[in-house]
């Protein structure tokens, strides 16, 4: 069973950064394209950025362009995504979500099979 788990939310001033890491456990053999999606409070879930399978292509929500940095790490665990987030502002606040999935179609309609839970990101002013 494919599994998601992010790491690395937490309580940040405004100003600061934090770097969010999602790994992919239980499946056998195969890339995923990986993306990051958030939910902040009263809110809809955003798309925030996407990578695909070897890292090669990036893509940004506009409000992400410039701040944020997806990246993922395709040597030992190649299914492992992260999300760098700097000068962090109080409207970062909200839920992160990694998803993954195996098709490079689905990924680039947004549309992804596997979830992880989700991290909390509070931003303080």
């Amino acid at each position: 069973q494919v599994k998601l788990v992010e790491s690395g939310g937490g309580s940040v001033q405004a100003g600061g950064s934090l770097r969010l890491s999602c790994a992919v456990s239980g499946y056998i053999g195969g890339d995923f394209c990986m993306g990051w999606f958030r939910q902040a409070p009263g809110k809809e879930r955003e798309a925030v950025a996407r990578i695909d399978h070897d890292g090669g292509q990036t893509v940004y929500a506009e409000f992400a362009k410039g701040r944020f940095t997806i990246s993922r790490d395709n040597t030992r665990n190649r299914n492992t995504v992260y999300l760098q987030i700097d000068s962090l502002k109080s409207e970062d606040t909200a839920v992160y979500y990694c998803a993954a999935d195996r098709s490079v179609f689905s990924c680039r309609r947004w549309s992804f099979d596997y979830w992880g839970q989700g991290t909390q990101v509070t931003v303080s002013s």
